[in-house]
């Protein structure tokens, strides 16, 4: 059996930044190390930071539990809104250290500018998604948020100047469909592909992968945007793709019958589980020739 790992499975810049911004601060141990909101999609990694005495803040109203405490206090990837920004600035006890993905601080900075100069702005994403509501917050929230081209037939007439805008893990391919679509609907638009680079090459290499393998495994947290994207994107190729969080997930292979599998995972991801996954796959080879 073949095993083939993405070159680009694992932690994407805007991830690991903040990760590195983590341990750096755990290590000099000056203060106590809270994070808004979960600073990654996945689980293991959040509970192995607990371990460590991160705590996760779940939203902004948690920050009265820490209001008389001198604490550093992350920003993770995603973003946040600037109404949420500025309420933290009201804490002075609170270091806030913001690791905005500088891809995602591009679209804040592109929306908001947008939107000052009359643009209605539109969002392909997921609207519960905090990167989506991060962006939204620089429309005031009035941002008209879409996920696939069927939404595209739910939106009214649209007077004006129109901008779209894209969360940086958001589906290629759709994104291409959707903007056919409202070139069709709308006259004065402007397009702004801002799905992250790195994102479009992972969901690219997968693609092509999944063409030529028997079985593809993504690996990634159940809340991760763009593990969720990877999985439907393989599984239109391969029949038989599986999406797993841990090495427990993963499902019987039948070594006669799979002579090829990839293994990819989302930019949330870490090392240890995707070499757990890898290692598991080399003992089935290693059965097999036995």
């Amino acid at each position: 059996m073949e095993i083939i790992l993405a070159n680009s499975a694992g932690f994407c810049f805007g991830v690991n930044n903040v990760l590195k911004t983590i341990f750096q601060l755990i290590e000099k141990k000056e203060k106590p190390v809270y994070t808004l909101g979960p600073v990654i999609h996945n689980e293991q990694m959040i509970s192995y930071l607990e371990e460590q005495g991160v705590v996760t803040l779940n939203s902004i109203d948690d920050i009265e539990k820490i209001q008389d405490k001198d604490v550093n206090l992350i920003i993770r990837a995603h973003g946040i809104p600037p109404k949420i920004y500025d309420k933290l600035k009201d804490y002075g006890n609170l270091s806030i250290i913001d690791r905005t993905c500088p891809d995602v601080r591009k679209i804040h900075k592109l929306a908001s500018k947008k939107y000052k100069e009359g643009y209605k702005i539109i969002i392909t994403g997921d609207k519960k998604h905090p990167e989506v509501i991060g962006i939204n917050g620089e429309c005031e929230d009035n941002a008209i948020v879409i996920n696939s081209p069927e939404d595209v037939d739910s939106i009214g007439e649209l007077s004006g100047k129109i901008c779209v805008v894209s969360q940086t893990t958001f589906n290629q391919s759709k994104w291409e469909k959707i903007i056919t679509k409202l070139k069709e609907k709308y006259n004065n638009v402007e397009f702004y592909n801002t799905i992250c680079k790195s994102t479009i090459v992972r969901q690219k290499e997968a693609e092509e992968i999944a063409k030529k393998v028997d079985m593809m495994i993504v690996i990634g947290g159940k809340n991760s945007s763009n593990t969720n994207k990877l999985y439907e994107i393989c599984k239109i190729h391969c029949k038989e793709t599986y999406k797993i969080e841990t090495l427990g997930e993963l499902p019987p292979i039948n070594i006669n019958k799979i002579k090829k599998i990839e293994i990819t995972a989302g930019a949330s991801t870490p090392d240890w589980i995707i070499k757990e996954v890898l290692q598991k796959m080399e003992e089935l080879n290693k059965q097999a020739q036995d």
